[in-house]
């Protein structure tokens, strides 16, 4: 696959490219917007990644007016701006997605695929056709369970025909796919010698017909499979040798990139000498926030966390109107510290690191019982579930006051298990329950005790308690009962889409729905509805009933009629609470209705019902 990476930042451009290179894909740099645009009306991409702050013409500027010329391709956004007006005016412009700088490269590769998936939704994340897989994250092929051993270009050419399995390419046409702009394009003869090894291979592999069928005159194809051959999707654990070529290609960028930062770190002490002297002019000023800007979307990816955050603190004073006198005493601690933070080693880059990354459910277990901690430990980590131990109340407060300091989120426990038993004080650990189920989000807690007490029932609940289990229940019995609540409570990152004509509502709802973690994405005209709602796939709608062109009702008429969204739940935000217009609202297929003036808890309750209704329904 062939995609554009449009970014000024030399050293994060040739780090993205080597990563992605190791995935087989194929990578053109652009160095500005203008440079950007003149690549993609020459060549063909199935992806574009656009830095947002650009010289000549920038990041959101040119996804506009690549949408205005009528290009289809998936649009990644890459900017350092962590703020929802940049976000909204980047996704408004047609971009896809975004991810914020400093990412992770592997988010990044997986943001990829899932975009080029989004491209054709009934692809899955492994590519199939019959007995042949492609898994492109782990950048593995097999044949009837057999795996072939291709040629990075031979890996390619097969994906480019699996992701458009219904299209026959010439022999240019993968040329210019496969063929980057700085490489000289082979000739024609090349490709059929692909071909043919691809075949060999396939064969070789037990493929008892040809799967790539040449179609004389006009190119090559996958060819059409008998009927009583399916394609079911399926998932695969990545290949841990394409992880470590991956890491050691990011390995090497780094190190490339800290022999490059001197000058940019030299071009903000300068800026910072000219401060205090009073001798700054505009174009140095402007250039040392450049650098700075640089700074700040790149060092976290390559490792300097910390950094990342010190040089946008550095970037917002020199766009600041603060006199010269005040800032450059700041500036010069500032800058200092940043030299300084990266004269330290940077945080490693492994597998095991990344692999620490993903996603895993977390439990803070808060107990002193050495013997039920051991055992649920153990059970939980059968299970793919982290555990966090805390021995009493105060340290739970402790870590989790810790995570919220390091904003990191993947450190934040899902659930909270507390042993009730070890404390003399029981109220204490009511008023622990109390705290976590009143924060926003809240963090479930369920409880466990060797006593089967009523009156503590009575105030686990009262202070919001999940579950009151027994402790002589078995490790995985509990884990289980868990489970569950995990699973009601990761309601709470659903997407939701919401369709209003009044901006100020949608500023509402957006406002009060985005703390508890919900993914929101917000439409004010309904004649974009469809291209929206495919778009986004969102879990939960949110409709108004009156607005103009089209109304709620009938678009709710929409999903019903549509048998891959019937199921959707469809919820009404409305004044209007007549009994006809009620009726009206549920004979079209809503499953409820909030008034309006909204009210908070009552909005987040019933999305979490229909939320956690829907997920019940689905098991």
């Amino acid at each position: 696959m062939r995609l554009l990476l449009v970014e000024d930042d030399n050293s994060l451009a040739q780090a993205v490219a080597a990563v992605l290179g190791e995935q087989h894909y194929v990578v053109d740099i652009a160095a500005d917007g203008q440079d950007g645009w003149d690549l993609a009306e020459v060549c063909s991409y199935d992806l574009i990644l656009l830095d947002v702050m650009l010289p000549k013409l920038d990041g959101i500027s040119l996804c506009r007016q690549l949408r205005q010329e009528g290009y289809q391709m998936p649009i990644l956004l890459l900017t350092a701006k962590d703020t929802r007006t940049d976000k909204v005016m980047g996704l408004d412009a047609g971009a896809d997605d975004y991810l914020v700088k400093p990412f992770d490269f592997q988010e990044l590769a997986a943001r990829i695929r899932a975009l080029l998936r989004r491209g054709n939704s009934s692809l899955p994340p492994v590519l199939e056709w019959g007995n042949l897989h492609l898994d492109p994250s782990s950048c593995e092929v097999t044949y009837a369970s057999q795996a072939l051993h291709l040629t990075p270009k031979e890996f390619s050419v097969l994906e480019l025909f699996l992701r458009n399995n219904q299209r026959v390419f010439s022999r240019s046409a993968i040329i210019d796919h496969l063929w980057g702009a700085d490489e000289d394009p082979p000739e024609e003869n090349t490709i059929k010698s692909h071909i043919k090894s691809l075949r060999q291979k396939l064969k070789a592999a037990g493929a008892n017909y040809d799967l790539i069928e040449t179609v004389y005159g006009i190119g090559y194809r996958l060819k059409p499979l008998p009927q009583e051959q399916s394609c079911q999707p399926t998932e695969k654990e990545p290949n841990s040798e394409q992880q470590q070529a991956m890491w050691a290609a990011l390995a090497k960028a780094r190190e490339e990139f800290k022999a490059k930062v001197g000058s940019r770190i030299a071009v903000l002490e300068q800026a910072t000498n000219a401060l205090r002297e009073g001798t700054v002019d505009v174009q140095l000023r402007q250039k040392a926030e450049q650098e700075a800007h640089k700074l700040a979307g790149s060092l976290g990816s390559f490792g300097f966390a910390q950094g990342s955050l010190l040089a946008q603190e550095i970037e917002h004073l020199l766009q600041s109107s603060i006199n010269h006198s005040l800032l450059s005493p700041r500036l010069c601690k500032l800058v200092m510290k940043l030299q300084q933070e990266l004269e330290q080693p940077a945080e490693p880059i492994s597998v095991e690191s990344m692999e620490s990354s993903q996603c895993h459910n977390m439990i803070l277990l808060v107990s002193s019982d050495r013997q039920v901690v051991e055992q649920l430990v153990n059970e939980a980590t059968t299970q793919g579930i982290q555990v966090n131990i805390a021995t009493d109340n105060a340290a739970a407060r402790s870590a989790i006051a810790n995570v919220e300091t390091r904003h990191s989120k993947s450190l934040q426990p899902d659930v909270v298990l507390l042993d009730l038993c070890c404390y003399d004080d029981v109220k204490e650990s009511f008023k622990l329950v109390a705290e976590l189920s009143n924060r926003t989000p809240p963090i479930p807690v369920m409880v466990f005790t060797d006593q089967s007490n009523f009156t503590e029932r009575v105030e686990v609940a009262r202070a919001g308690g999940r579950g009151f289990l027994d402790k002589s229940m078995l490790p995985n019995q509990m884990l289980e009962l868990v489970t569950q609540v995990l699973q009601r409570h990761s309601a709470s990152s659903s997407r939701v889409m919401v369709v209003d004509d009044d901006p100020h509502v949608l500023t509402i709802v957006q406002k009060l729905l985005e703390p508890w973690g919900f993914r929101l994405t917000t439409l004010e005209d309904p004649r974009r509805f469809w291209e929206i709602l495919t778009e986004v796939s969102p879990d939960l709608l949110i409709l108004d009933v009156e607005m103009p062109h089209i109304n709620g009702i009938e678009l709710c008429q929409v999903v019903r009629n549509d048998p891959y969204w019937k199921r959707l739940p469809v919820l009404f935000l409305t004044v209007h609470v007549e009994a006809d217009t009620v009726e009206r609202m549920f004979a079209a297929g809503a499953d409820d209705c909030v008034s309006k003036p909204i009210v908070e808890s009552q909005l987040v309750t019933r999305i979490f019902n229909r939320l956690q209704r829907t997920q019940l329904l689905r098991k």
